[in-house]
């Protein structure tokens, strides 16, 4: 598979673009928890090869293993210009939907990144429309885009870390394994022990339970 690239960051930035911003969400599927959104604004990779993120091997975050994900997390945030993490909970999915959610969780990341983007690149399954700030949308962003791969990482183990923390809490559930996907032991474990208060309620099948 190929890997991603920075082919439209650099055209954007001869278009005289200075900030751009790749942006992915993970749990958006999940039965239970957050949905996280990251953002990230990578500086230039035209650097001495120690400090090129293009050559550690960022991809798409579930092709990766989840060691491999915690070590590029942690050099994602050092060597990026800027980056954030919004979460939105359980509670607020079922509330607003979570389509709203995903938005709401961008938003949040928006909101407090310390550099303002000049420019937006959004994972396909994400749309901002009220935020007056040029944007793209790429369908399969975390597998084709650089920094939405990034973004897609800081997203996801974001994300997992506080599965693990909630299974801690739950722990009949399974989440540090599933992180709140719809497998079939999380399934069978919801038919045996019912929802617990970080289950989506409006989610399919607890919905009907």
């Amino acid at each position: 598979m190929q890997s991603p690239t920075l082919k439209l960051e650099n055209k954007l930035k001869r278009q005289r673009y200075k900030y751009i911003a790749g942006i992915d969400e993970a749990g958006r599927g999940a039965l239970a928890g957050p949905i996280a959104a990251a953002i990230v604004i990578l500086k230039n990779q035209k650097t001495k090869k120690q400090n090129n993120l293009l050559l550690l091997g960022i991809k798409d975050s579930k092709l990766l293993t989840s060691q491999k994900r915690e070590e590029l997390f942690k050099i994602i945030k050092k060597r990026a210009l800027a980056w954030n993490v919004g979460k939105v909970s359980e509670k607020v999915i079922d509330r607003i939907g979570i389509a709203k959610a995903n938005i709401q969780a961008v938003k949040k990341a928006l909101k407090t990144l310390k550099i303002k983007p000049d420019y937006l690149l959004l994972d396909g399954g994400i749309k901002l429309k009220r935020i007056k700030i040029p944007q793209k949308i790429i369908i399969k962003g975390d597998a084709k885009i650089f920094s939405i791969s990034c973004a897609s990482i800081l997203a996801k183990v974001t994300r997992d870390r506080l599965m693990i923390k909630l299974d801690k809490k739950h722990p009949q559930y399974g989440f540090a394994q599933h992180k709140g996907y719809g497998t079939k032991n999380h399934r069978e474990a919801i038919k045996k022990y019912g929802p617990c208060s970080i289950h989506r309620r409006s989610f399919a099948p607890i919905c009907s339970l």
